[in-house]
């Protein structure tokens, strides 16, 4: 399986969170290029150096994934100034981080920007919002994007970057597809080939259903991961997902906008040392 080759695991993969400072051109933005890449390469030091368990053993993060979250308000036009920032950003620590799988999600929904920018900057994979179904999110409507992706993927020589799908959206209103349910969005994800689905709480932070994990792990025959919510005191209940990815839990005091804390990264791969047993 391609996911178990990329992370040399197959369950309970944690995947790091950098959420990139504001991009220049939008709202929240006070630092240029360089300093921007300089914070985004801090973050990525304290997840390499400090998820250790002990002088004995070392145990690192599976994988990190890079976000302009700070790009508030979200908008559905991302203009080139971000994606050719995104890519300075990557590419910097895709150098720092030679070996370590690594993915980009850029907000929001611009999917094709950032498949573009992981194949320019050596990256492995990506998270896409809006594959399939609408979805009435808080920056607009998304609409389905698989069919156009995955043909843009192929047209630029991507192929070997895996395309990880949210479904049911965070910051999303479900009312257009309520007669739709996550299993069955799941398949629909599954049948529009995603290399693995996304499941989340219902905002950024707030923990996923672990029933919903079970139910579209039973519905699927490729990866889920857990998008949001994951935390030292409820991890126990996402060790069969095939991978979490966290943020939130990792800043300072548990908010997405806050450094990374490296005693939280410290203290949650060392339970998870202990969990993976």
């Amino acid at each position: 399986m391609k996911f178990s080759q990329l992370f040399g695991r197959l369950k309970s993969v944690v995947i790091g969170m950098i959420h990139v400072q504001a991009m220049p051109g939008t709202p929240l933005n006070k630092m240029n290029i360089s300093q921007i890449t300089y914070e985004a390469c801090k973050e990525a030091e304290i997840y390499l150096n400090y998820g250790i368990v002990s002088r004995c053993i070392a145990l690192r993060m599976d994988g990190l994934i890079i976000e302009n979250m700070h790009d508030i308000p979200y908008s559905l036009s991302v203009g080139p100034e971000v994606c050719a920032s995104m890519t300075a950003v990557c590419t910097t620590v895709r150098g720092l981080c030679p070996t370590l799988p690594l993915g980009i999600q850029i907000l929001s929904a611009a999917n094709k920007p950032a498949i573009a920018v992981a194949l320019a900057s050596g990256l492995d994979f990506m998270r896409a919002e809006g594959f399939v179904f609408s979805h009435v999110a808080d920056e607009g409507l998304l609409n389905a994007c698989a069919g156009d992706l995955l043909r843009y993927r192929r047209q630029i020589g991507a192929e070997h970057i895996q395309i990880f799908t949210d479904i049911k959206k965070k910051h999303s209103s479900h009312a257009l597809t309520s007669d739709v349910s996550i299993e069955e969005t799941a398949k629909a994800a599954e049948f529009f080939l995603s290399d693995g689905i996304i499941v989340t709480g219902i905002a950024t932070g707030t923990q996923a259903d672990p029933q919903e994990l079970k139910a579209v792990a039973l519905s699927v025959n490729i990866p889920v991961l857990i998008g949001s919510g994951v935390t030292y005191d409820n991890v126990d209940h996402y060790m069969d997902a095939n991978a979490m990815i966290i943020g939130s839990h990792f800043k300072k005091d548990g908010h997405w906008a806050n450094p990374v804390d490296q005693e939280n990264v410290r203290r949650f791969m060392s339970k998870i040392q202990q969990l993976r047993g």
